[in-house]
């Protein structure tokens, strides 16, 4: 869950804030190598194409977006009878509305630094993530409040697949230069609700700048796409066969769903580090996935083995006196979900002998 946190002005704050800043750094691969393409993305990354793409995206356009997002998340949980009634739904989008077209706002205002050598990019630097969250936590707030507040508590776990639907819907409607300019700042609302890394940052402060503490961070921190993608590779290995409601492992969707989840985990794994309590996994990375369990019908298995091979990843590349500092959040996250399944298996025996 998104909480408000300060990012103080410190050595080891910064450092972490750039590797965060890193996340979300345009991939401009497949372009570079063309040089129209090359210079359509110079173009849109100007004022005058970021007003351009702004333009294709005006709040007529923004609002049925976020109407075919939430219907498509409605869809996925079908199911589940009554969900959402149709006021608590027409909030709900409405404050979707508003995430974007700040979003939006803050998109057309921030500046990127671009170097050209020889007519092709050499370098590109977005800017601050700390002015991209301070400028969008408002609204990113009530528009988590209104998920908590939903009559059907489960609904705060759709919130993602809203913006990941929506955000799918919005990048339709760019070039491929103005996907990849705006692409990060979409990955970024999508991640910034889910992934505790302005909080992990914040928590830097406590720490001096050599400390094993912050060493162990910085070396984990920058290789959590690469961990997330080793352990979905591993998954799909030892349960080719594990399906939800919204498909197998290997459907597109749950790929791109799983890998931003495993990237969820480790941030709350830093977190609960960095804190030196366990808390922000109990409380809040438990009822989280808790809902989604029950919602999409994952098995426990795969979540068993989930926190299984991701413990083992990120042990892997630690050496002895690393695994000695972290070994009790990486082992303490995976008895928390045992004891969550342990809990949620007493439930239903209690249920069933009821019935």
């Amino acid at each position: 869950m998104l909480k408000t946190s300060k990012i103080e002005n410190s050595p080891s704050v910064e450092r972490l804030v750039n590797i965060w800043a890193r996340r979300y750094t345009p991939d401009i691969s497949s372009i570079l190598g063309n040089s129209s393409s090359s210079e359509a993305l110079l173009e849109a990354a100007k004022p005058a194409g970021r007003n351009s793409t702004a333009d294709k995206l005006k709040d007529k356009v923004l609002d049925v977006n976020c109407q075919m997002g939430w219907i498509q998340t409605k869809n996925l949980y079908s199911y589940i009878p009554n969900v959402l009634d149709l006021t608590e739904a027409r909030r709900i989008t409405k404050f979707a509305f508003r995430v974007y077209r700040k979003l939006i706002e803050v998109y057309q205002e921030q500046s990127l630094k671009i170097e050209v050598e020889n007519n092709s990019l050499s370098q590109w630097v977005i800017p601050a993530v700390e002015e991209l969250a301070y400028a969008l936590e408002p609204i990113l707030i009530i528009f988590q409040e209104q998920h908590v507040v939903s009559k059907d508590w489960r609904s705060l776990g759709f919130m993602t697949s809203q913006l990941n639907f929506t955000n799918k819907l919005i990048l339709k409607r760019l070039t491929s230069a103005e996907q990849a300019l705006l692409g990060p700042y979409l990955k970024f609302v999508e991640e910034q609700v889910a992934m505790p890394w302005q909080r992990v940052c914040s928590n830097a402060a406590n720490y001096e700048l050599n400390s094993p503490q912050l060493k162990l961070v910085e070396q984990i921190m920058p290789a959590a796409p690469e961990i997330a993608q080793s352990i979905y590779r591993k998954l799909i290995e030892l349960l080719p066969n594990t399906s939800s409601r919204r498909g197998t492992l290997i459907d597109r969707g749950i790929t791109h769903s799983c890998l931003r989840d495993l990237n969820m985990f480790q941030a709350y794994i830093l977190l609960c580090f960095l804190e030196k309590r366990m808390t922000p996994i109990e409380q809040e990375l438990i009822p989280l996935c808790a809902m989604v369990v029950e919602g999409v019908e994952i098995k426990w298995e795969l979540i068993q083995k989930w926190c299984e091979v991701l413990a083992s990843e990120i042990e892997s590349r630690l050496d002895s006196e690393q695994k000695d500092l972290l070994v009790p959040y990486t082992q303490g996250m995976k008895q928390a979900f045992f004891k969550e399944r342990r809990s949620l298996g007493c439930k239903e025996e209690m249920t069933a002998e009821l019935v």
